[in-house]
């Protein structure tokens, strides 16, 4: 056992270790067009039979070692290997293209090994989530997955809303640049809140082509042909999404998310697939962004429990509920036996003029106004975002407090209301170009004050939207799922803005290429809330 090894066990709450392992470093697994993906194998130093964990990573071997070694030590194989052009790979890294092919090209390996038992697991977050849903429908008959924080598909992820997810994938350039070169100086600069200030410097150059080079000091081959190739390329996208894979065939499931993940969205509707195709998949989900420390802590502790439960016949550690799921503003776990937990009790508030929000009938009113420029493009303030420092739930004081930025709030509430799922927002609104941004976000609003974000949306409108009639947009928001109680005495506040810089890239106001770009030209916003026009937030509500 090593110190890591234990001293991770012990803050995940881990059952006691049955046994050494035995380390295999440097293996070159072939794939089916000769290149060799450099490959570790952890295996527990017991007597028998043991089933196997895969774990298909891009960031280098190094950082999930300790990891192998905890599950190698309670009873698994690990085989942990580094994708196509990462760690001592090789082949050219080119983000989620290859990793269909090669991890069938894995499995056909594990299967040849004199140790592989016919009973395989796989597991990891983010990236390595996607991994396991691209080969979800070739894993043997005993078999079991662990996805967290992930998606089945990313061309939503790259372009929510319509827009390029540009904070996202330029501080994930650099972790993945930084990993590769030097890990030890880019887990500094990540914790440090560095990646995060040279993203939003590099985003306010254009054109964005060249944010690579700012970032990193060099063009990244598929960064350009992100930009030249995969915008508005359906066809691109198609073949790198394995949503279809997902059924009822699909090995037993185990989900876990945070609120303020920028994926948690996808994957709940992987999720949803999963139980439509009768499956019951569970589901655990808490206060967490997508880098939590506690959320990596959890996944490997249900991640055991998971494995044990489907690879070894121990069920003894799973919950009798699937459904597991944080309420923010409480401070209180539940549990369901599906998500949502039934039909909800759906609330519909209106925006007022004046910067009221209330339940009551709209009447006639003049628009709300304000100017959106992209040259000094509206920030974003925390959020369901990738980043080390300032995502999730935060003051949104500075934020409000902008010319470009409308708020409506309403009176104290009587008492608690609780909203499970997606909040959903109609917004009637004119711009005075065809290219225009809508952010929505419902904030918590306590007694003090103090306005904290629970979840938001986006939508990108471009001159190739059908006409409608005075140019005034209908606008249906699906803001990010969530859970959450406004608690006796606080307020509800949804804030209207036309962006929320670098997280999505700011609308030029023009209709040149998202990666050449380089006139900026500012839009001036109605927003609507008469009778004919209304704005109507709708919120699930529960009883629990």
């Amino acid at each position: 056992m090593s110190l890591g090894s234990r001293l991770l066990a012990e803050s995940c709450g881990l059952p006691k270790r049955l046994s050494r392992t035995i380390r295999t470093a440097g293996i070159l697994v072939p794939m089916r067009d000769g290149v060799a993906l450099d490959t570790i194998h952890y295996a527990p130093k017991l007597p028998g039979g043991h089933p196997t964990l895969l774990m298909r990573v891009p960031y280098g071997l190094r950082g999930f070692g300790t990891v192998a070694e905890v599950y190698a030590e309670r009873g698994l194989h690990v085989v942990l290997q580094a994708c196509r052009g990462t760690g001592k790979s090789g082949g050219e890294f080119d983000p989620l293209i290859h990793e269909r092919e090669d991890g069938l090209a894995t499995l056909d390996w594990i299967k040849k090994q004199p140790w592989f038992d016919g009973r395989l697991g796989t597991s990891g977050p983010s990236y390595l989530g996607y991994a396991q849903w691209a080969i979800c429908d070739a894993l043997p008959k005993v078999s079991a997955m662990a996805t967290k924080v992930t998606s089945a598909e990313f061309k939503s992820v790259v372009f929510p809303g319509g827009a390029f997810h540009l904070g996202l994938w330029l501080s994930w350039l650099q972790t993945v640049e930084g990993l590769r070169s030097n890990p030890v100086f880019i887990a500094q600069r990540m914790w440090s809140g560095s990646i995060d200030r040279l993203t939003l410097r590099a985003s306010m150059k254009l054109p964005l082509i060249d944010a690579d080079k700012r970032v990193t000091g060099k063009p990244i081959a598929f960064w350009r042909r992100w930009m030249n190739d995969a915008v508005g390329n359906d066809a691109f996208w198609e073949a790198i999404d394995h949503t279809h894979r997902l059924g009822p065939r699909t090995p037993p499931n185990q989900f876990i998310s945070g609120w303020y993940d920028f994926m948690i969205d996808q994957l709940l509707r992987d999720y949803a697939s999963l139980v439509d195709a009768g499956q019951r998949p569970h589901l655990t989900v808490g206060p967490w962004v997508h880098v939590s420390v506690e959320l990596q802590r959890q996944s490997i502790k249900e991640t055991l429990c998971w494995m044990r439960a489907h690879l070894l016949a121990d069920r003894s550690g799973l919950r009798d509920k699937p459904v597991r799921i944080h309420i923010s503003g409480i401070d209180e776990w539940r549990e369901f036996d599906i998500f949502p937990p039934g039909v909800p009790d759906t609330q519909i508030w209106h925006l007022h003029p004046q910067g009221v929000l209330s339940p009551r009938p709209v009447k006639n009113s003049e628009p709300d106004t304000y100017r959106y420029d992209p040259r000094k493009p509206t920030p974003n303030v925390g959020g369901a975002i990738f980043a080390f420092v300032g995502a999730g739930p935060v003051d949104n004081a500075k934020l409000e407090r902008r010319g470009d930025v409308l708020t409506y709030t309403s009176e104290p509430l009587f008492s608690p209301i609780t909203i499970i799922g997606n909040v959903r927002v109609t917004l009637h609104a004119r711009a005075s170009l065809p290219n225009a941004d809508f952010f929505v976000r419902l904030c918590d609003v306590d007694e003090k004050s103090v306005s904290t974000n629970i979840c938001d949306g986006f939508i990108r409108m471009t001159s190739a939207a059908p006409a409608v009639p005075d140019d005034i947009w209908k606008l249906n928001f699906k803001l990010h799922a969530t859970a959450h109680c406004f608690r006796e005495n606080h307020r509800l506040r949804l804030i209207v803005a036309s962006g929320a810089h670098p997280r999505y890239a700011r609308n030029t106001g023009t209709n040149e290429p998202l990666g050449e770009a380089t006139t900026l030209v500012p839009a001036d916003v109605e927003i609507f809330h008469d009778p004919k026009r209304p704005t109507v937030i709708h919120l699930p509500v529960y009883e629990i």
